[in-house]
């Protein structure tokens, strides 16, 4: 059996390699068209070709996403432009539109074309309904519990890709329309506004405002490193995190802390998963549950507050550049930290450690006390060697 693929988001190019480079087989990024995450920078196709480089001298993948709910008039180019895809040599284009899947299966030969999880894919007809249009992989729905995804893989003659981690979605598989009655924006072709992320207040039918509290629509986010070896035990090939929104230390922590989980249980066939819990609960910045993988939620997987769980630890800069005879770190700050705090370093290839922040200066040479500049560069000492892309987080 082959191992499984872990499969990260990424909003740009730099978002991509950090994915990569923090141990992602493959990562899913969106192009300038037909792509549901309109707010995310996403990729001009010079971008993508220096991706696709990047990602072959790594063993990765792209995948690009075509996933808006196509109307007549967005059909438009559509076959030149993922023909324009698989010149520069992407793997695979994610498909949530049957119309559009079948105009790429007719001029593609090389680039496959995986069934996105907007198309719901909750049973084995479904799933061999696209595996007869020509689609190798599928992407389950979310809302799928552990026994029917180890049912599927089963009988499936396709690969399968299921979520691990990441944001959950208050309608089914994420085909909501309330930012086109809330915000004129159409959720389905890549202008979804968060509405159920805001916070609300009920009233009476006198307008009365029945209490103080507020509530949202909103789900917690999933978190199933639990699930990692019945996902393997099961045979689904690809475990998808989500999240081409998220941050390049979002993305570190996340994608980091996953392959090394899923290289322990490889290795040993167990997983140390206080360690990894604790881990992933550096970058988040909403309450996390197991989503469906145990049945229908309940109450648990829900957020009805605004009181969100804070990241254990926070992330202040990122390193550029290191020099080991002086030990000097050249960093970027991207939040407040000051002289004598402790920071913690996490890298892609080495146990994270911590050191005292001491004797840190600009790039003039003055001496800075308080770094509260948003991508200033600064200069300080760190003992223990580090290399560009590692992470700096304040520990609270």
């Amino acid at each position: 059996m082959e191992r499984i693929e872990l499969l990260a988001p990424a909003g740009d190019l730099e978002r991509a390699k950090i994915a990569i480079l923090y141990g992602a087989d493959a990562v899913y990024v969106g192009g300038k068209k037909f792509s549901l995450r309109a707010r995310a920078s996403n990729f001009e196709l010079s971008d993508l070709e220096e991706l696709v480089k990047f990602a072959k001298e790594h063993n990765s993948k792209v995948y690009v996403t075509t996933n808006i709910i196509a109307h007549n008039k967005d059909l438009d180019g559509y076959e030149d432009y993922v023909l324009e895809l698989e010149r520069i040599g992407v793997n695979a284009i994610i498909t949530a539109d049957i119309g559009l899947m079948s105009r790429a299966l007719k001029v593609l030969t090389k680039m496959e074309v995986h069934a996105s999880t907007q198309l719901s894919i909750s049973n084995i007809e479904a799933i061999k309904f696209f595996a007869n249009m020509g689609c190798p992989r599928v992407v389950l729905a979310r809302e799928c519990d552990m026994n029917q995804i180890y049912d599927l893989c089963k009988d499936s003659p396709v690969e399968i890709e299921a979520f691990i981690h990441g944001a959950m979605c208050s309608s089914y598989s994420g085909k909501c329309v309330l930012s086109n009655y809330m915000t004129n924006r159409d959720a389905n072709r890549g202008g979804c506004a968060q509405s159920c992320r805001w916070l609300y207040r009920v009233y009476d039918q006198n307008q009365e405002k029945i209490n103080d509290n507020v509530f949202t629509f909103s789900s917690k986010d999933l978190q199933g490193l639990r699930y990692l070896p019945d996902m393997i035990k099961a045979g689904v090939a690809s475990l998808k995190v989500e999240g081409r929104m998220k941050t390049a230390h979002y993305l570190a922590t996340v994608i980091g802390t996953y392959r090394r989980a899923i290289d322990e249980y490889y290795k040993t066939g167990k997983i140390n998963f206080e360690k990894y819990e604790e881990e992933l609960t550096k970058c988040e910045n909403r309450k996390a549950s197991i989503g469906f993988f145990k049945g229908n939620v309940s109450l648990k997987e829900q957020i009805f507050d605004f009181e969100n769980d804070k990241a254990t630890q926070e992330y202040v800069a990122t390193v550029l550049d290191y020099d080991p005879v002086s030990k000097i770190a050249k960093i970027e700050q991207r939040n407040y930290f000051k002289e004598n705090d402790l920071l913690e370093v996490y890298g892609y290839d080495i146990d994270n450690f911590t050191f005292t922040v001491s004797d840190m200066v600009d790039e003039e040479g003055e001496k800075v006390e308080i770094a509260n500049n948003p991508k200033r560069i600064l200069f300080f000492k760190i003992d223990k060697p580090v290399k560009k892309d590692y992470f700096l987080r304040k520990v609270k």
